[in-house]
């Protein structure tokens, strides 16, 4: 361990950039920054389960990895240093960049931590933040690495890595504060997705979560909100959230309930992710399984004015399933020439027969029959129908929120759809008109249901969640040998034009996803947050006084650089 120690480079960028700035964290070559000594003794705390970090690139190098393994999230959730999406271990902001892309000939240390304690228990973690509070380091932490926002990873800084925090256990009566609430599962921090669904049906039961299989609920999800394809009839992520175990900033671990600690309770449920401590488990709501009916409808395109006639329709018939509060997620995928749309709904209580024959599945082959679209050049129309839950090649991508979209005007007010409807069509087609040679993709999911009945529910979630039909992204995707010109103006399109186009469908004010953001959304207090960030920034304030954890557009982030190095 002491000639990995003593390697420590110094980083001149950061030092020159922070000596400007009243208050900076320690990094390597900093006169307070731990020496050899210093951790080899922190090392010795936590078992010897103190590691360095390189790049997924250098460490598959060195391996050496697949090309299946390097596609995988779930084996790149092992990796320390690897992020999902490996745009965000790259250095495009340092002074000079600094990249390790796969098969490249130079791999420098990018945005990726320098060190990662390998947690197996909660002292492990509790070992970690207190070291990193003494020494004033930069300290991040890692569930899967399957974040939108990078916010798993940072230069020069120490990583708490949770992905051995694998217990699953269940309950048929859940107590909290002498109240039964009910049957719950405890998901610790590491448990992926995949795995919360598959142990959740084998127990005869199904929880709120995620529809990516490689994320880990309890890492994340949950504090952003947690939408579902099921969201509809159970409600959001955090909406059934009873207990989280944390561990704050002081080191200690907290029980957090409506009983014990209500105000972090309440920040964590839809207060963002990355601000309030490291998430050692979280227990959710569980309910009896159902049948259910998946419908998957593609429809391939050749002409903008095709995108924007199906979008258009679709807007028309997004209340459809309201009755029965199903979800659904639409993509519109954009490729040279070529568009397409993918619709997949999710109905509860549905056989597969019924799934088939209800005109609410499939809107647009009711559509389609009825002559509302012309004939359209290379117009292809797909339908598949499954009795399943949805489960969850690898270039880099920029993803950005756009807005929680509030097209919740009730049947009683049509005119107001229709005119979103052709709002929609026109704003579809003129950004496929602007962007011929260019891949897009918009996924958003149709809510209301229980979302919007739960807005009694005491909460950080965005009050826009209550009242929005649709969350609509957009993702700028570039290969990982485009130029540093053209990967940084993709970085920032959504904010120099795209944003423009979501203010066409939802207005001026709407609000957007903390957890599928713009790490660049220059009003991220009011966008992510909305009213709740004076009162969110007071609970930071008692739980974390010295802004110990800091993520990109984060609660408190106002206050630091980009880097959650210097304080601003």
């Amino acid at each position: 361990m002491r000639a990995v120690f003593s390697s420590l480079l110094l980083l001149v960028s950061f030092l020159s950039a922070c000596q400007a700035h009243s208050k900076c964290r320690n990094v390597p070559g900093s006169a307070s920054f731990p020496n050899a000594t210093a951790w080899s003794a922190f090392n010795a705390t936590v078992s010897g389960r103190l590691a360095p970090v390189v790049p997924s690139a250098k460490y598959c190098a060195n391996l050496p990895c697949t090309d299946a393994q390097w596609s995988s999230g779930l084996f790149r959730s092992t990796i320390p240093g690897a992020m999902d999406q490996i745009n965000f271990e790259q250095g495009y902001d340092l002074n000079p960049p600094s990249l390790c892309l796969r098969n490249s000939t130079a791999c420098g240390q990018g945005d990726v931590p320098i060190y990662s304690v390998e947690a197996e228990t909660v002292q492990d973690v509790q070992a970690a933040v207190r070291f990193a509070g003494a020494n004033h380091l930069r300290l991040v932490v890692k569930s899967s690495g399957h974040d939108h926002l990078g916010r798993s990873t940072a230069p020069n800084s120490l990583l708490i890595h949770m992905a051995k925090f694998k217990d699953v256990v269940f309950t048929d009566a859940f107590i909290v504060g002498g109240q039964n609430m009910g049957s719950a599962v405890t998901l610790g921090a590491g448990v992926h997705a995949k795995d919360m669904h598959y142990q959740t049906g084998v127990h005869g039961k199904v929880a709120v979560g995620p529809p990516v299989a490689t994320l880990c609920p309890a890492g994340g999800y949950f504090q952003g909100a947690g939408h579902s394809s099921i969201s509809p009839l159970l409600g959001l992520g955090a909406d059934n959230v009873l207990e989280i175990q944390i561990v704050i900033a002081s080191g200690a671990l907290l029980k957090v309930n409506n009983i014990s600690n209500p105000d972090l309770f309440w920040a964590l449920r839809g207060g963002g992710a990355g601000s309030w401590g490291v998430i050692i488990s979280v227990t959710v709501r569980t309910f009896p399984t159902f049948n259910a009916t998946i419908s998957t409808i593609t429809l391939d395109l050749s002409t903008n004015a095709a995108a924007a006639a199906v979008a258009g329709v679709h807007a028309q018939h997004i209340f459809d399933f309201d009755s029965v509060r199903g979800g659904q997620y639409f993509f519109l995928q954009k490729a040279g020439n070529s568009t397409t749309f993918l619709f997949q709904t999710f109905m509860a209580n549905a056989t597969l027969a019924q799934g088939k024959g209800t005109a609410h599945a499939v809107p647009h082959r009711r559509a389609r029959t009825a002559r509302r679209f012309p004939a359209l050049p290379g117009f292809r129309y797909h339908e598949h129908q499954r009795r399943s839950l949805p489960s969850g090649r690898r270039r880099s991508q920029q993803c950005s929120d756009g807005v929680a979209l509030d097209f919740n005007g009730g049947v009683s007010k049509p005119q107001r759809i229709y005119d979103s409807s052709k709002g929609i069509s026109r704003a579809f087609g003129w950004r496929s008109a602007r962007n011929p040679g260019k891949s897009r993709r918009r996924s958003l999911l149709q809510i209301t249901g229980q979302v919007s009945a739960n807005a009694n529910i005491s909460s950080a979630v965005h009050p826009a969640w209550r009242t929005a039909k649709t969350h609509l992204i957009v993702v700028n995707i570039w290969e990982d040998t485009a130029a540093l010109a053209d990967i940084n103006r993709l970085r920032h399109e959504f904010q120099n034009s795209q944003l423009t186009f979501l203010e066409q469908l939802s207005g001026p004010n709407a609000g957007s996803y903390s957890s599928e953001g713009d790490i660049f959304e220059p009003d991220f207090m009011t966008t992510f947050y909305g009213p709740n960030y004076a009162k969110l920034s007071a609970i930071k304030n008692k739980y974390d006084p010295f802004d110990l954890f800091i993520v990109a557009v984060g609660v408190g982030s106002e206050r630091w650089d980009e880097w959650g190095i210097c304080t601003v």
